[in-house]
């Protein structure tokens, strides 16, 4: 939530802090830490939901420990890829793509049933992600099954994004994501890496509070643009992803910036 002093932005008072979790399959693991060390940093788990990773057993353990926490729950469906871990565009008519993230987010549900927890949000994968950030036709089709079988659900993504446009113009609630451990472009885009260095934590928490108290990022091209978002995502599978989200928290805090799940807009 942002708060106005005399018509004047003067920075957010609470922030949702969302991460993915259950990045796994059997006994294969993406990131350094287990979803157990994340969970008391977050606001927001995106659970995968077994096409880019994760199986049952994974996605019934983070539904556990988002309960344990008290951390809101999401699908976070991605394109049939285990593979490529959902990095790799997959051509497939609109319609396709919907169904197969309802597929998805309904795997999900029943484990949240069985943890007696809601279902919170949906938040697309990687390339499917991407995909839909500049796809009208999907984004369109996306939000179309969404409002047919869960329209409450918030949709995570780019404020710049054809999702989110779609997504306002039809009525779903969304949730505007900046990205902590992503490169931005002077577009307002995220640049795209399929291999992430091992960044520095305390950079990443500075750049993370000056979002949050001036709406300001700096771009690869050195400018510095505007930013409007709902949320702070950083990935479980960047190095030093646990050190990162610690860096985060203690900074959010010394700013005065609680964590806690996103208001409606």
């Amino acid at each position: 939530m942002r708060v106005e002093e005399g018509g004047k932005s003067v920075g957010l008072q609470t922030i949702d802090i969302n991460c993915d979790m259950g990045e796994g399959l059997g006994s294969w693991r993406i990131a350094e830490a287990d979803d157990a060390a994340f969970m008391p940093l977050i606001s927001a788990a995106n659970i995968a939901t077994g096409f880019h990773a994760g199986d049952p057993s994974l996605m019934d353990e983070a539904v556990r420990l988002a309960r344990l926490h008290r951390v809101n729950i999401g699908a976070h469906p991605g394109f049939r890829d285990l593979h490529g871990f959902g990095r790799r565009f997959m051509t497939a008519e609109p319609a396709e793509l919907a169904n197969e993230v309802l597929y998805q987010i309904g795997a999900l549900r029943e484990f949240a049933r069985r943890h007696g927890l809601p279902l919170r949000h949906v938040k697309p994968h990687g390339a499917l992600y991407m995909h839909a950030a500049r796809d009208e036709a999907f984004s369109v089709a996306l939000v179309e099954a969404l409002q047919q079988t869960g329209p409450e659900l918030y949709l995570y993504c780019m404020g710049i994004s054809l999702t989110c446009r779609v997504a306002e113009r039809l009525g779903q609630p969304v949730v505007r994501e900046f990205y902590a451990d992503r490169e931005y472009d002077r577009s307002g885009s995220i640049v795209f890496a399929r291999r992430v260095g091992r960044p520095d934590p305390e950079r990443i928490a500075e750049k993370v509070v000056r979002a949050c108290r001036d709406g300001r990022v700096r771009t690869v091209e050195g400018d510095d643009i505007d930013v409007a978002f709902d949320s702070v995502c950083f990935h479980s599978d960047t190095p030093g992803a646990l050190a990162i989200a610690q860096a985060m928290r203690a900074a959010l805090r010394a700013e005065g910036i609680a964590v806690a799940p996103p208001a409606t807009r």
